[in-house]
């Protein structure tokens, strides 16, 4: 493939140039769903006179639908980006820092998107598309799939789809509550996408975060003891990483907890554990839910983060070793890349 490229590239500079650009624009086009061409064009960096010639031509082709109120991508289109994916990511070199990282970690799968997520919008919805789309491939009938809140999370929330009902499947929230925004809980996102595969859930209406009493009262409740089993039986885990100094603020840890975990090198925060540049434990919380006991054991653990902000924090939950698939995007995976090249990885 890279032979190909290169002899292209001698002999055809301007074609792959052409090809990327109408790659781009179909992209954007179908994360977008219904787009206008003056949004369309600041997306991309195109001039409008630029953009319309190749929307026109993309048109002509079968490829885009354009109506009054914007453009939409059709499925003669949806299936050409799909069929073009490894090349434009080969072409683009994100098949080469996919690889790198997977080989480095052990992983099964990792999935990098092109952008960063810390200044785009649409890359957290590439993100949420492709984490989706890795879901879709390894539920079985009859998984229980626990997913953890955030951002990143609702996107994949947001996207999921099923070509039929999963009526014997089962979402639940792989922990409880932060008392933040409701459309990033992980109960929401659950019911979300149950809902929009027509699956079961089973929700769990208890703060993440408890002291040793109210942790030892709410677990003699028979109905909270009932869910909180069903999500330790889970095949799947779906979670997002956070950094932990902010993750440890959002939960509203008391300041000397903060501190000593900063002293001892918490760089990463998921599942409602911090983990250092190791991947070891170094601080965790009494909270109903996952325990890393249930992690460890679990099949198939999913891990979605994006953005360059993240990418030390992304290494360490990698470097704990129990996931299976990395879903990430460009400017993280360069972060994690000259990590592993200068051996802090």
């Amino acid at each position: 493939m890279h032979q190909i490229l290169e002899l292209q590239q001698q002999l055809l500079p301007d074609l792959l140039d052409v090809m990327s650009k109408r790659y781009s624009i179909l992209h954007q086009v179908m994360l977008s769903d219904l787009i206008g061409r003056r949004t369309l064009a600041s997306a991309l960096g195109m001039t409008e006179r630029v953009l319309r010639a190749e929307t026109d031509f993309l048109k002509s082709q079968g490829l885009l639908e354009i109506y009054p109120n914007g453009m939409r991508i059709s499925e003669a289109g949806k299936e050409l980006v799909e069929k073009l994916e490894p090349f434009y990511k080969s072409l683009t070199g994100l098949s080469q820092l996919e690889e790198k990282i997977r080989s480095h970690f052990g992983l099964k799968q990792v999935i990098v998107v092109a952008g960063d997520a810390d200044s785009s919008a649409q890359t957290k919805k590439e993100l949420g598309k492709a984490g989706s789309q890795v879901l879709g491939r390894v539920l079985r009938p009859n998984d229980v799939v626990a997913v953890t809140g955030g951002s990143t999370i609702a996107q994949v929330a947001n996207q999921l789809t099923a070509p039929q009902p999963l009526k014997t499947n089962l979402f639940v929230p792989a922990r409880g509550g932060l008392g933040e925004s409701l459309d990033y809980q992980a109960n929401t996102l659950a019911s979300t996408m149950a809902k929009r595969t027509g699956a079961n859930y089973r929700l769990l209406h208890v703060p993440d975060h408890l002291g040793e009493e109210a942790f030892a009262s709410i677990m003699q409740e028979p109905n909270i003891r009932e869910v909180v089993d069903v999500i330790r039986s889970a095949r799947i885990v779906v979670h997002g990483i956070g950094e932990a100094a902010v993750m440890a603020r959002r939960r509203k840890l008391d300041r000397r907890e903060i501190d000593a975990m900063t002293q001892d090198g918490a760089l990463a925060e998921a599942f409602g554990f911090y983990f250092d540049k190791n991947g070891s434990v170094v601080h965790k919380m009494q909270t109903v839910g996952l325990r890393l006991e249930d992690i460890v054991n679990t099949e198939v653990v999913i891990g979605i983060a994006g953005g360059k902000s993240k990418g030390e924090a992304i290494a360490a939950i990698m470097r704990f070793g129990h996931d299976d698939v990395l879903v990430t995007d460009e400017a993280a995976a360069q972060q994690i890349v000259a990590m592993i090249e200068g051996g802090q990885a």
